[in-house]
């Protein structure tokens, strides 16, 4: 019986710099051969672009849209809503003739808001528009009656904190950026309590309002008071604020009812493509179903679940069938924090090596302008071709930073990551309000965003190599234990495990971390009773951390398993 043998070629690197080491002895793709291969994409492109902007399709994930939205509503973590936007939309799933149609179960966090009430009782009646936020306490059944302080910030809530005990804190911070201003609704009432006060009201995380509030999540803090808190327009918060810089006494009563209940059952929805050569390898395309309990969650993110699925529809439509699998989920509990998404993490990041890219579109689908990407350079660069096929449409941009709550988990462990980029100019004036309705949604920017979405994520799944990746294994598994017939490419393919960094550079956990990478490859060969060999050399390379690309290649002579630095 011959044996697979890893071979460590450490003294190779230089005569064999830009050279395949692999057992065919075939030269590894240049740079101009992917060029030339995503090129070869141009007509299937077209083709997409003609089917969702100008054929049978167009409209069509807005249609979808508005009759769920319309039907469903708002659909909040734990709520019934949510259930049955759930079951809509894994009907509508196995209607529309995709494949492994099915839901995982997950727990999500149940929070109510139950009555709401404030009132300004001095210097005059006024009544105050609030959206409790989530996760907060309610007030006592008698509610609360007390006089404001308004600050500005938290340095100057922590430098008259004398004032504040006893008082409900009214914040008026300006809106910089979402970014930035939303460390006042997730912090402002630990804040609030650690200086005393009974209740806070934060001003909206919002660019333009019209006396509307907005709502979200905020965290209490272990060892500290919790107290009810609440988001107010930003029209109120500047007219208290203008109140008490005269000198005005403001004093406001105010009345919640939020109850927080066990955590609930929920699903993630997963529907898919099934790849035709690599069907264990991933491309996955997503957005959340999840919303506040306010508006309709068309924007927020009913418009980037439905073209996630127009994703596959399209390409379906068009007979397609991609190398690798396209699947599309559908997040269950991001607006808590991606606790969904984060369970799926867990149940699955055993086989992050499947997954080639993690997409999500969560920032509304308005007029697109572009992909946003993490990654690195080489993978960039592959973007950046895949986007040029968009230029029918105009739509060409690559953008640093990938932003996406529900796909963050896979980005930190190194797998590339894309978000679509969009017009966003409007999007804070609608997020988390009663505004998020279909009346903000535009077919004709979802049509472009569907065409976007669907080429990147078809591309991808279709070429022959997986993106350039980092910072963790890439291992493919097709051998199930049996024997590989000679002359076929398959079992263990191992690609850019770390970064290289010298002997100076690395860490001692990095060393430790690069070595248990290893032993894990070694131990997966020996449970299949592949025969291991290791040489001195090999040892040193472990101890240096350099990146390493294993590949494996069945002869007609015999097998060769082999580990060389890029």
């Amino acid at each position: 019986m011959k044996y697979l043998s890893l071979i460590f070629f450490m003294s190779l690197l230089p005569q064999y710099a830009g050279k395949s080491l692999s057992g065919d002895g075939s030269h590894p793709k240049t740079f101009e051969d992917i060029k030339n291969e995503i090129a070869g994409y141009s007509d299937i492109a077209k083709a997409i672009i003609d089917l969702a902007v100008h054929g049978k399709a167009q409209n069509r994930s807005y249609e979808r849209l508005a009759v769920f939205a319309d039907t469903v509503g708002p659909r909040l973590s734990g709520s019934k809503n949510l259930d049955a936007a759930i079951k809509y939309m894994f009907s509508a799933l196995q209607k529309d003739g995709l494949e492994n149609v099915h839901l995982e179960p997950v727990k999500v966090p149940h929070w109510e808001r139950g009555e709401e009430f404030a009132m300004m009782l001095e210097p005059r009646n006024h009544s105050v528009a609030i959206l409790g936020l989530g996760s907060s306490v309610a007030t006592p059944p008698e509610g609360i009656t007390a006089e404001v302080i308004v600050v500005a910030s938290f340095d100057e809530l922590h430098r008259r904190a004398q004032e504040a005990k006893g008082k409900i804190v009214v914040y008026n911070q300006p809106f910089v950026s979402y970014g930035e201003t939303v460390r006042y609704r997730s912090q402002g009432a630990v804040e609030a309590a650690k200086v005393g006060a009974v209740a806070s009201l934060i001003r909206s995380i919002a660019s333009f309002s019209i006396d509307s509030p907005h709502t979200g999540w905020q965290s209490y803090q272990s060892g500290i008071p919790r107290i009810p808190t609440a988001c107010i327009s930003v029209e109120d918060a500047e007219m208290m604020s203008r109140m008490s810089l005269r000198g005005t006494k403001i004093v406001v009563y105010l009345k919640m009812g939020a109850r927080t209940y066990p955590d609930s059952p929920s699903f993630n929805t997963v529907a898919e493509i099934v790849g035709n050569k690599y069907p264990e390898q991933i491309v996955l395309v997503s957005g959340h179903l999840d919303s506040w309990d306010v508006g309709q969650g068309a924007m927020d993110d009913g418009g980037g679940a439905f073209i996630s699925w127009e994703a596959l529809s399209l390409i379906k439509d068009l007979g397609l069938r991609p190398k690798r699998t396209l699947r599309m989920v559908l997040w269950t509990g991001e607006e808590q924090g991606g606790v969904g998404a984060e369970q799926y993490y867990q149940l699955h990041k055993e086989n992050i090596s499947n997954f080639d890219i993690v997409m999500e579109s969560d920032e509304g689908t308005f007029k697109p302008s572009g992909l946003a990407f993490t990654g690195n350079a080489k993978a960039r660069d592959i973007i950046r071709e895949i986007m040029a096929l968009l230029l029918p449409i105009n739509i060409t941009d690559v953008f640093d930073n990938a932003d996406g709550t529900d796909i963050n988990y896979w980005m930190r462990d190194g797998v590339p990551g894309a978000s679509l980029r969009d017009d966003l100019s409007k999007y804070f004036w609608f997020h988390h309000s009663q505004g998020d309705t279909m009346t903000v949604q535009d077919p004709n920017q979802m049509n472009l965003c569907a065409a976007v979405w669907t080429v990147v994520s078809y591309v991808i799944a279709d070429m022959e190599e997986m993106l350039p990746s980092s910072n963790h294994i890439r291992c493919f598994e097709n051998l199930k234990g049996e024997r590989p017939e000679p002359g076929v490419r398959r079992g263990l393919r191992c690609q850019r495990m770390w970064r290289s960094k010298t002997p100076s550079e690395q860490t001692w956990e990095e060393s430790v971390r690069l070595k248990r990478s290893i032993k894990q490859i070694i131990n997966f060969l020996r449970l299949r009773r592949i025969r291991v060999k290791r040489s001195n050399k090999g040892q040193q390379g472990l101890e240096q951390n350099y990146i390493f690309h294993l590949s494996f290649y069945t002869k007609p002579q015999g097998n060769n398993l082999r580990l060389h630095i890029l």
